[in-house]
């Protein structure tokens, strides 16, 4: 039996998994494609942005959400579970992508897919590791930065050095193709320059796509052929360790994550959207929040509108209309490194 193949897709916080999931959907060309998301926050703000987006072929069925926690954490409970399900349907699935929330580490979560349950009938054929390029020129989440060190130094919970900078080089190490994501933001000199870079981080033979909007076609991404649940000794990580099973290294992993928080704001219905970008911004700037993301209501618009920001840089559009029945209560889910100031930032959002 020709095994199902799986794309595994990683990258941090408001890299552009979720845009370039979307791009994936829209040129499926028929191929049944079951998406898989982990969710980081309170809020499942991903996969409604996937969820009834009017993408022919996409159903609400073929979208499923895991929001216990990391995917690498929850292999055995969440993960394994969901896998079994997808193939043991009358129809299974052509191909399965998971989207890996902003934490999570690939190597634990491919080499799940060793487990007998699904070794025999599932591949991995791939995985792509989306990269926010300004974020990474601006020297967020990047190797020996200024702010990637201010911001682990400012939080007294972290009790190992550059956790985060370690993190995203697993998510380079294990991948078969890096995208350079928001590339239209760059200059020439800084898209040359992190290019160079990241080539310097990654295995021989792994390509580094430039993008912008995620929008690189599906026949790039998916068919890698990789079978990287094989090839799992060639993928150096840092946090191999983090996932043994004796206590003192499930603590240690768990610290890790504690060291972000989300929390979900219910946002009334908005008279001019511009207004609130502003607001969301000077909150950013104040809170050094790095994450925002979710649904408003716009004031006389049959469409609801989709809210995106990755630290000051928010992306805002009207996806897809309100159903009848629909709740149109608008809600954003806030991210930040752990200690944000909830009732400030609710307060001033009108919460």
């Amino acid at each position: 039996m020709k095994k199902i193949p799986a794309t595994v897709i990683t990258g941090f916080l408001g890299s552009g998994k979720t845009t370039l999931i979307r791009q994936i959907l829209e040129q499926a060309g028929g191929r049944r494609i079951a998406l898989i998301i982990n969710e980081f926050g309170d809020l499942g703000i991903d996969r409604d942005i996937v969820r009834g987006c009017g993408i022919e072929g996409c159903e609400d069925d073929d979208v499923i959400e895991l929001a216990n926690g990391c995917i690498c954490c929850t292999v055995a409970d969440d993960f394994l579970p969901v896998m079994e399900a997808l193939l043991e349907r009358p129809i299974p699935p052509d191909h399965i992508v998971i989207e890996t929330s902003g934490l999570a580490l690939p190597k634990p979560l491919v080499s799940a897919f060793n487990w007998p349950e699904i070794k025999t009938r599932v591949t991995v054929d791939g995985v792509v590791s989306v990269v926010d390029g300004p974020a990474l020129a601006a020297g967020q989440f990047a190797s020996n930065e200024a702010a990637v060190d201010a911001q682990r130094q400012a939080d007294e919970n972290l009790d190992h050095e550059n956790a985060l900078e370690d993190l995203f080089e697993d998510q380079l190490h294990a991948a078969d193709m890096v995208l350079l994501n928001k590339a239209d933001a760059l200059t020439d000199g800084d898209q040359n320059r992190l290019m160079a870079e990241l080539e310097a981080k990654l295995r021989p033979g792994v390509h580094i796509v430039a993008t912008s909007h995620g929008n690189v076609g599906i026949d790039v991404l998916l068919g890698l052929g990789a079978g990287v649940e094989d090839d799992l000794d060639c993928r150096h990580a840092h946090h191999d360790h983090d996932h043994d099973h004796d206590d003192d290294d499930h603590d240690h992993h768990d610290h890790d994550h504690n060291a972000f928080e989300s929390f979900v704001v219910d946002v009334a219905c908005q008279t001019d959207p511009h207004v609130l970008e502003k607001r969301l911004i000077e909150l950013v700037e104040h809170h050094g929040i790095l994450r925002i993301k979710g649904f408003v209501e716009v004031e006389g618009k049959a469409a609801r509108h989709v809210v995106q920001g990755v630290g000051t840089r928010f992306t805002r559009y009207f996806d897809r209309p309100w159903h009848d029945d629909e709740d149109r209560q608008g809600r954003l889910v806030v991210i930040g490194q752990a200690g944000l100031d909830q009732a400030a930032i609710a307060s001033a959002l009108g919460a």
